[in-house]
């Protein structure tokens, strides 16, 4: 079966690659090295191998066995498909990958070479001015293929953004799961940052503007803003008991209640 290029929509277009890719080059290796899907790594064979590390997956890939025949390289005989057949068997292929790649990247194996592509930047920065450029991770916002496109999660500010490269937009989110991230950073414990506290000060001719305006309460965190009235109420009650203390102090002995 012959190796062919995703379309816009990250799917296979039936048309076979340059003829410069080796026939020795792996479906593997060569679906890792497409333009655009510099996020996966390279999953092992010996892992798509153990049944046990598939299970669950037939019923959510159609054409299941001609997929997972053409991700290992298993000739299919010829005329068995018809060339509409073929491209779904193809796109397929690529989704049984995806899910395989989800699970083999909360590996000790798989997470290590997850490491390396961070180490190399593979994965971007994170677009967050007060986070200095910080790599980021692959992430998806559920583990059910379909429902999201991949995400990428910075462990310096703690949220998500869209990848930076458009054609990476196309990918399934599922392909990394909602795991993937915070397992690998739990793991490489060396590579969380510090948090950085600053924080964007909206400033109106220099003046910052204050709490209780509308857009700052809209965009202020919850917490913070129960922070802030606790804070201000505490400071209330100190000026109270202050101003209290001053005038029972200034008062002639004679005229203090006496407590017994």
């Amino acid at each position: 079966m012959s190796k062919t290029t995703p379309n816009a929509d990250g799917f296979t277009s039936g048309d076979s690659i340059d003829s410069g890719v080796s026939e020795d080059t792996t479906w593997i290796s060569w679906f890792s090295q497409l333009k655009g899907n510099e996020f996966f790594c390279e999953v092992e064979e010996d892992f798509i191998n153990d049944d046990f590390n598939l299970t669950g997956l037939s019923s959510q890939v159609t054409y299941y066995n001609y997929a997972l025949d053409t991700i290992l390289d298993v000739d299919i005989p010829e005329g068995e498909l018809d060339e509409r057949q073929q491209e779904l068997v193809e796109v397929s292929a690529e989704t049984l990958y995806g899910l395989i790649h989800a699970r083999y990247i909360l590996t000790a194996r798989g997470m290590d070479a997850m490491r390396s592509k961070y180490a190399e930047g593979a994965f971007g920065r994170c677009p967050r001015v007060y986070c200095q450029g910080q790599q980021v991770l692959p992430v998806g916002l559920s583990d059910m293929p379909r429902h999201s496109t991949v995400k990428t999660f910075c462990p310096m500010c703690w949220d998500v953004y869209y990848p930076r490269s458009r054609i990476h937009n196309n990918l399934d989110g599922a392909f990394w799961g909602t795991t993937f991230p915070h397992m690998f950073l739990h793991t490489y414990n060396s590579l969380v940052p510090p948090r950085n506290p600053e924080r964007y000060v909206p400033r109106i001719y220099g003046f910052k503007i204050h709490k209780t305006a509308i857009q700052v309460r809209r965009n202020v965190n919850a917490e913070d803003v129960h922070i802030d009235d606790r804070k201000s109420k505490s400071d209330s009650r100190s000026r109270h008991y202050r101003t209290n203390a001053r005038t029972l102090s200034s008062q002639p002995q004679s005229n203090r209640r006496t407590i017994s």
